[in-house]
């Protein structure tokens, strides 16, 4: 399959790091991306023709052609459309599996050539972060060395894999494209043995050729411990080879500053999990399956571990040693270390053993002793660690036992800490039935004072609340069994307990009771999630409620955990007021819990997509308030991006120094307070935002018909793309809809309105005058928060593309009032791309992020058949009511994948 741009320029080279003018830096890059992007599509190309024959590549070609000169010419545009549209039913299947195909080699060409370069983010040329550079700022701004060392071994970054159903790409693929680019990196190594690159290419056409013959869907959709094993391969197969790296280069950098190494115990990033723990309207998340994923997590850890420990027993053969490792090996022996790791090697194995028989449901003995903490972990390899270096043996200490010990510090004995998530109306249920049960009234009835006077009295009395024999309903026997679950594990196999609609300060005591009646000797940190906006506007009151109650108080260590969320936020109010409101409950948080001594950690719940908060993590961090991240931060990391951040051992490495480069810059050079002018501004943005928004989303009749007419959210229900149901209820409309299908619904259709809708009107009548045009310019050049935002804006707005959208509409709609709204609509969009150029003072979108621009360059020519396509599939679907073939039902679903992948947002 030929590519559009495929041909390098004259005289580029593909060296590596050989070139750091950033210019040239990017000319030489780009030329990388275009080789392997040829490289693939041509061996697709070959794959398709032996499969469906030469006259079907040429047809895809036809395509291809037209989609590339429709984006310039309306006539080519609509004779791609025709072509589409007659298009024999037996040929669209095949059709869309190779443009969806060729997508996803794209994204993995991409995602090879960002490892390569160390690019994992979009960046304007010559501001890609780095820690060394960072560090050198710090020096020179008298910070020393040892500082530096104490300020990131107390961090606490934690990056949390969520289960939200962004992946569209099956596992069975991903292990493919992996494969592939292991293959790309060994071309590139091999570039000098003309016979060893035969083979390559002979491997990797083998490669694309499985791709090619693997169905893109899945037969049905993941369960919750599917989707923990697929979090967990990630540590296995890329973090664990990661974590290690990272830490090596992060120590050569202190070793030149400070002359010392970060302390074996530091772990100032982790990892976190909800999968199999996030039960917020997912009913197949139970009790049952987080006792499960926890026992899978626990069982991989320990073999994991177990694989480390062979391989330093065979290493570690010195004699030399310390008392202290003598006596802990039993006694003088001619190799302690070995006796020493020989029985945490059994320990291991026997801790594996167990999680697997209780998972089998036969019990455990408890003959064998097992490894069930960090400490327990840590303390053997520690003094194995001790001994080396006291006897001069440091080059050995500091190898592979080194790595290892790096490996526990951050993964711990069940490779990440499962979260619990849970509606707050559940809690509510509970204790609605049980003080019925017990006579005392309906908590459901109650108002906030009567809430916290039951639940604070309960929580300082001795007695039992929950009765031993009490007939609750199943909802609730499931909730009281979760807390039991968590009472059952090591406090360290768990991490917080994140309460979704969380609204009051009862909220968050009615789960601090449940812990204290039902969770035994575990007490977890409980992070209220505020998402609406109008919870974001009270979580300073709430939080300060909380911190004033001493009963409160004495539960929580002088820490709190808050999650802001991006998600429901922005679907509710829409970006701008959503993105405002965000900031100001952060500074109010801020605040309130530096006026009480607790020391806060924001929780964001951020997803891939600027709709849902996504975009460079640095920038983003870099653009909260000041006093905001003080070393402590946890973020969730979900779908395809945990895949596109953490996928490949080299992304990986660079994405965690990302992450703690921008953690270490807020801290220790916190953003600049916004003026009270900018503050006002955004106040008068915001407001006139969220008013247009609500005016068309909430308040316009034709908008939801519109809504389930121009988009496939009807048809998304059919995407298996994880164990979550698309809505919160299974009855209810858009209202009930969750973030990640409102918007990739829109994404499908390219009109990506929930993350401009109402920016639209406040940027054009603010830019009308010279005096707002000023404003806003100085806010964008002095101001990170507004700077990213517009950051963000451009390169959604450049992936945006109102005549696709207008194809959908035509195809679709009849209504008269669903085609007005439609026009409004893209004018609206068309308007907001002509407003920011001129705040931006430029002639296109991303004049200033090439790399960017040319990433959706090369892909549209092979997303837009796939839009023709859908809302072809869809007019068909619903014109049969739903009573299509089977090859095209699954056809309209690979358009789904493929555009997902083009655009690389799903949710």
């Amino acid at each position: 399959m030929q590519h559009a741009s495929s041909s390098a320029p004259e005289g580029a080279s593909s060296g590596e790091g050989a070139n750091h003018d950033p210019a040239l830096e990017d000319n030489v890059l780009h030329a990388s991306l275009r080789e392997h992007v040829r490289l693939l599509g041509d061996s697709l190309g070959h794959t398709i023709a032996d499969d469906l024959g030469t006259e079907f590549v040429d047809q895809i070609e036809r395509i291809r052609a037209l989609a590339k000169r429709g984006r310039k010419d309306a006539g080519a545009r609509a004779e791609l459309i025709e072509y589409l549209r007659t298009l024999p039913e037996e040929r669209m299947l095949p059709v869309t599996r190779a443009f969806n195909q060729f997508l996803n080699l794209a994204n993995l060409a991409e995602q090879h050539y960002r490892g390569r370069f160390r690019r994992v983010e979009d960046y304007r040329p010559g501001t890609q972060p780095r820690l060394d550079d960072l560090l050198e700022r710090l020096t020179q701004a008298g910070h020393d060395g040892e500082a530096l060392i104490e300020r990131i071994a107390s961090m606490r970054i934690e990056l949390v894999m969520t289960a939200h159903p962004t992946e569209v790409v099956r596992r069975t693929l991903i292990r493919k494209y992996d494969a592939i680019n292991a293959c790309l990196g060994e071309l590139n190594a091999s570039e000098e043995h003309p016979e060893r690159l035969e083979q390559l290419q002979g491997r990797l056409n083998e490669l694309v050729s499985q791709a090619w013959h693997t169905s893109e869907i899945r037969a049905e959709r993941p369960t919750p411990v599917d989707e923990a094993r697929w979090g967990l391969a990630v540590i296995e197969q890329s973090l664990w080879q990661a974590v290690p790296t990272f830490y090596r280069e992060l120590d050569q950098m202190l070793l030149s500053r400070a002359g010392r190494r970060l302390p074996l115990e530091a772990a100032p990033i982790r990892f976190a999990s909800w999968m199999g723990g996030d039960r917020d309207g997912n009913p197949n998340v139970t009790s049952a399956v987080t006792r499960e994923v926890l026992l899978l997590e626990r069982h991989r850890a320990a073999e994991s571990f177990r694989r480390d420990v062979e391989q330093l027993r065979l290493e570690l053969s010195m004699w030399k040693a310390t008392p202290a490792l003598i006596e802990l090996a039993g006694g003088p022996c001619p190799e302690p270390y070995r006796r020493v790791l020989s029985d945490l090697e059994q320990r291991l194995g026997a801790t594996r053993d167990k999680a697997q028989m209780i998972w089998e449901g036969h019990g455990w003995s408890g003959e064998r002793p097992t490894v069930d903490t960090r400490e327990a972990l840590q303390a053997p390899l520690e003094a194995c660690y001790h001994s080396l270096m006291t006897c001069g043996l440091d080059v050995i200490a500091n190898g592979a036992l080194l790595d290892t010990l790096r490996r526990v510090a951050c993964f711990g004995t069940t490779m990440t800490r499962l979260d619990i998530r849970q509606e707050s109306t559940r809690h509510t249920q509970v204790f609605e039935e049980l003080t019925q049960y017990l006579e005392l009234g309906n908590y459901a009835e109650w108002d906030e004072s009567a809430r916290r006077e039951f639940l604070l009295n309960e929580l300082g009395s001795p007695r039992p609340l929950i009765p031993s024999q009490w007939p609750c309903s199943d909802e609730v026997r499931e909730v009281l069994d979760t807390f039991e679950v968590i009472g059952s594990e090591y406090s360290e196999a768990l991490g917080s307990y994140v309460i979704s609609m969380a609204g009051q300060a009862s909220d968050v005591l009615a789960v601090a009771l449940l812990m204290k009646a039902v969770g035994g000797r575990v007490s977890l940190p409980i992070s209220p999630l505020f998402e609406t906006l109008d919870d974001l506007d009270r979580a300073g009151h709430v939080v300060n409620d909380l911190l004033g109650m001493a009963q409160y108080r004495a539960l929580i260590d002088a820490r709190q955990e808050v999650m802001i969320g991006y998600s429901d936020s922005a679907k509710d109010a829409g970006q701008l007021a959503a993105a405002w409101a965000q900031y100001r409950a952060q500074e109010r948080l801020v605040g309130v819990c530096h006026e009480h001594g607790v020391t806060l950690t924001l929780f964001h719940g951020r997803g891939g997509t600027v709709g849902r908060g996504g975009g460079p993590a640095h920038a983003a961090i870099l653009s909260q308030p000041p006093g905001s991240v003080q070393g402590s931060l946890r973020v969730t990391e979900q779908g395809e991006m945990i895949r596109f951040k953490f996928g490949q051992p080299r992304i990986a490495v660079r994405s965690m120094e990302i992450y703690l480069s921008a953690v270490l810059e807020a801290t220790l050079l916190p953003p600049i307070e916004p003026k009270q002018a900018w503050r006002e501004e955004m106040d008068h943005l915001a407001s006139r935002a969220h008013q247009v928004y609500s005016s068309i989303v909430r308040e316009d009749p034709a908008f939801v018909p519109y809504f389930r007419a121009v988009t496939p959210e009807t048809a998304l229900s059919g995407l298996p793309l994880g164990s979550r149901p698309a809505k919160r209820r299974a009855s209810g409309g858009v209202e009930t809809l969750r973030a990640i299908p409102w918007i990739f619904a829109w994404t499908q259709t390219r009109l990506m309105l929930p993350a401009w809708l109402g920016s639209d009107a406040a940027f054009a009548e603010r830019s009308n005058s010279e005096e707002g045009m000023a404003r806003l310019r100085e806010m964008m050049n002095e101001w990170p928060f507004f700077g990213t935002f517009l950051d963000m804006l451009e390169m959604l707005l450049a992936k945006a593309d109102a005549e696709i959208n207008a194809y959908y509409e035509e195809r679709l709609i009849d209504d008269d009032n669903s085609r007005a709204l439609g026009t409004s609509l893209r004018e609206r969009l068309e308007g907001l791309e002509k407003t920011l150029l001129n705040i931006r003072e430029q002639h296109h979108l991303l004049e200033h992020a090439p790399l960017i621009r040319q990433a959706v360059d090369i892909r549209n020519p092979y997303i837009d058949p796939l839009h023709g396509l859908q809302a072809e599939l869809l007019y068909r679907s619903r014109q049969l009511e739903g009573d299509i073939s089977p090859d095209l039902q699954r056809a309209l679903m690979v358009t789904m994948a493929g555009i997902s992948a083009g655009l690389r947002n799903t949710g």
